[in-house]
């Protein structure tokens, strides 16, 4: 349930985790609401975005931002309302696009909020569609995958917030799209609701078999989000000259598959020279910022015009927030998932 007491719950890390984390690791802790000084504003979180990439930031090691701190709010994109302005930019009752973390109530001196539109029907959809993970899924397809028409383009968590993105704008591209999801829920809505050409569930049996039936012509575009056995069933099956746009390794986040059977290496960069493919990680802001303004337009009018379609699953309060992000890590979720913490 959504919290209204004068008291700013936060979640920080107290130590790194040995796998999937744990309440052990993301503790809860209590105090006073802070209150802002001259320049200053207190934001009031709406809604805080869950992200696979949090996991990594856990960790003590080298990436492409700083990890985490032990005793640090543990990070995240929010939508925050102005509850109080000591700054001249921003008034009480603006929302803005936040970076503030899972916890009630923040201080911000305005620098990398965004002000979003107080009338806009979904703001909550600022941390989905029409932020970091539509954004990514947008800028890696179109300027990595580059699928052309006719092309056949796979992605894999295909019903998530990144992976149902890619699928639409490659079809909006003229492109054969198709989906790899976990369970016959998700492959269902992949590809009635979003309207793929197809979708696998990589839990079947018969996986690989069934992938390989889907791409008849191979596979031009893999957009990648997940890594392990899912890879393994699409890197035969890629063509030559086909685009990898690496957006992320889910499946390798908690430590699960760092030690693999066989080294797959010597078959990897035989099969990338061999087929001169294109294997490229991005990140999305470091790498892509600029375009952000452009995305957002596209998107929006595409939204407008019913062109795309995007689902939620909303967990309801803070104090859920450990048990949400789990979920996500065990991919539990259905849609971008999103903790609603106030009203």
């Amino acid at each position: 349930m959504t919290q209204s007491s004068p008291i700013n719950r936060r979640f920080v890390l107290a130590k790194r985790p040995q796998g999937m984390p744990t309440g052990e690791d993301i503790v809860l802790k209590e105090e006073e609401i802070p209150q802002p000084g001259k320049g200053q504003m207190l934001l009031r979180t709406l809604y805080l975005s869950l992200d696979p990439y949090m996991r990594g930031r856990m960790d003590d090691a080298e990436s492409y931002s700083a990890p985490l701190a032990i005793g640090d709010v543990m990070v995240g994109g929010t939508v925050c309302r102005v509850e109080k302005s000591e700054h001249p930019d921003y008034q009480q009752g603006d929302l803005v696009l936040a970076y503030t973390g899972w916890q009630d109530y923040a201080l911000s001196d305005g620098e990398g909020l965004q002000k979003l539109d107080a009338n806009m029907p979904h703001p909550s959809y600022a941390l989905g569609l029409l932020g970091m993970p539509g954004f990514t899924g947008y800028m890696g397809l179109t300027d990595i995958g580059n699928p052309q028409k006719g092309e056949t383009v796979v992605v894999a968590a295909a019903s998530g917030a990144v992976g149902s993105v890619v699928g639409q704008v490659a079809k909006l591209r003229g492109a054969r799209i198709v989906g790899i999801a976990g369970g016959e829920d998700k492959c269902r809505y992949v590809a009635e609701t979003l309207k793929f050409d197809a979708c696998i569930d990589h839990k079947a049996p018969d996986f690989a078999g069934q992938l390989k039936k889907a791409c008849p012509q191979g596979i031009d575009v893999y957009f990648e989000n997940v890594g392990g056995a899912v890879f393994d069933a699409v890197l035969p099956l890629l063509n030559t000259k086909a685009r990898v746009p690496v957006c992320g390794v889910i499946s390798q986040y908690n430590g699960q598959n760092s030690a693999f059977t066989e080294d797959r290496l010597p078959l990897l960069m035989g099969t990338i020279l061999k087929k001169r493919l294109r294997v490229q990680g991005f990140i999305i802001f470091q790498d892509y910022g600029e375009h952000y303004p452009e995305f957002f337009k596209q998107m929006s009018q595409w939204l407008s015009e019913g062109k795309i379609q995007f689902r939620e699953d909303i967990v309801d309060g803070l104090e859920n927030v450990v048990e949400a992000f789990r979920g996500l890590l065990s991919g539990k979720n259905f849609g971008k998932l999103i903790v609603k913490v106030a009203e």
